[in-house]
């Protein structure tokens, strides 16, 4: 089977959707199928293109046995509504107008979203090169936008939403990634026999018991025998990120306590500002890592994070750091409600209600004292994980899916 995968972010970008879809990717062609990937060139978070890939209008290179063909976009900071939907739209128009002569015939057209203008462009491709067409849903877009406050015109709200079913529509499937998801679309009308879940999952190879680094401790701004508190990742208005810097300075006389975010995002100078504003010792910032980095970081940690905002919509939402952090072995305290907090309370670990300084900061005390509880904990999660979100299996169930639409 011919797969084309379109999605404005992939690697060498990180974050949670190019670990998904490379991995996913990969696993394909282990599997013996044809992968291309139609995306742009890399550079999100900070909108900087790398030097390798700059001044090219098309970029064409393969990764792990599968084709990657770049198109020139207009890069943007991860920063700025309308920057970076402009980032959006050159995209969609480049992978059209370069992409569509240069990526075969395939089979079958997944594209993952957000946002609705590279559904377009996938949509189009599938149309011209008579191919099935899966739409991903990583995140309910616009509604979360709107419940953040970001998007507040409703003539605006509801020419994308009216663009956003139609994007159901026109697939001949819907992948999601939480059930949550699956009931929202269900309640406004897409068919539930349209739609599979798809959860995000972990490369178990990748992420294991990393023994700890003691340079990488030192660049979290932490001693041997400080523990280290950790969130890595998105730095960004969902994650309700100076509710922890909150907690870091209810904990500033636990001498032994450290707290490192590592990471970008458009949130990241408020969060910096109120660290500063407070006098808060006990903080390091680290920018974004490399994938390649991440489980050394993880392996220097002792208690990880997964906060997200106290808004209703972020019930359905499940970060996929929850994975590799359970994958890692390491105690993990989620700040949230909902789906996540369910799989986080399956794996053994400590949830607590989101954006609650006071009793984020007696979980994280409660652990520190306990090597025990740490150690119990990370073996429970690892095992959690090893059962329910090894990306290899989410991989096959994905090929199914798509065997089944083209009849393969």
């Amino acid at each position: 089977m011919k797969i084309l995968l379109v999605s404005h972010y992939f690697p060498p970008e990180i974050g949670a959707p190019q670990a998904r879809l490379s991995e996913m990717a990969a696993s394909w062609v282990k599997s013996g199928h044809e992968v291309t990937v139609l995306t742009g060139m890399p550079n999100h978070p900070t909108g900087i293109i790398p030097s390798k890939y700059q001044g090219a209008v098309v970029r064409e290179e393969f990764i792990d046995g599968y084709k990657v063909i770049r198109t020139w976009l207009y890069a943007t900071p991860n920063e700025g509504f309308v920057k970076k939907t402009l980032g959006h739209l050159s995209f969609m128009i480049t992978s059209i107008l370069l992409g569509i002569t240069k990526v075969g015939r395939p089979d079958i057209v997944i594209v993952s979203s957000p946002t609705f203008f590279s559904i377009f462009s996938a949509w189009v491709i599938s149309k011209v090169k008579r191919a099935k067409l899966i739409v991903e849903i990583r995140d309910l877009w616009p509604a979360i936008f709107v419940e953040l406050g970001v998007l507040t015109n409703k003539t605006i709200i509801k020419i994308l939403e009216a663009l956003e079913l139609c994007a159901y529509r026109v697939s001949d499937a819907v992948v999601v990634v939480t059930e949550g998801f699956l009931d929202n679309l269900v309640s406004r009308g897409v068919p539930r026999e349209k739609i599979t879940v798809i959860r995000n999952g972990v490369d178990l190879d990748k992420f294991g018991a990393t023994p700890c680094d003691l340079d990488i401790k030192k660049e979290l701004g932490a001693s041997r025998d400080d523990i280290v508190v950790l969130y890595i990742g998105a730095h960004g208005i969902s994650h309700g990120l100076v509710s922890i810097a909150k907690t870091a300075l209810l904990l500033k006389d636990k001498s032994n306590l450290h707290f490192a975010f590592v990471g970008e995002g458009a949130a990241k100078k408020d969060l910096i500002d109120y660290v500063e504003n407070n006098d808060i010792q006990n903080v390091t910032f680290l920018p974004g890592q490399p994938r390649e980095r991440v489980p050394l970081i993880l392996g220097a940690s002792d208690i990880c994070l997964v906060p997200l905002r106290d808004v209703p919509l972020f019930t359905s939402f499940i970060p996929s750091k929850i994975f590799e952090y359970l994958a890692s072995k390491k105690a993990v305290i989620g700040s949230l409600s909902g789906e996540p907090a369910k799989i986080l309370t399956d794996s053994g670990a400590v949830v607590v209600p989101p954006e609650n300084p006071e009793l984020l900061a007696e979980a994280i005390k409660k652990l520190s004292d306990s090597e025990f509880l740490r150690e119990a904990m990370g073996k429970s999660g690892r095992s959690y994980v090893e059962e329910n979100f090894d990306r290899t299996k989410l991989a096959s169930d994905y090929l199914a899916l798509m065997e089944r639409i083209t009849g393969f």
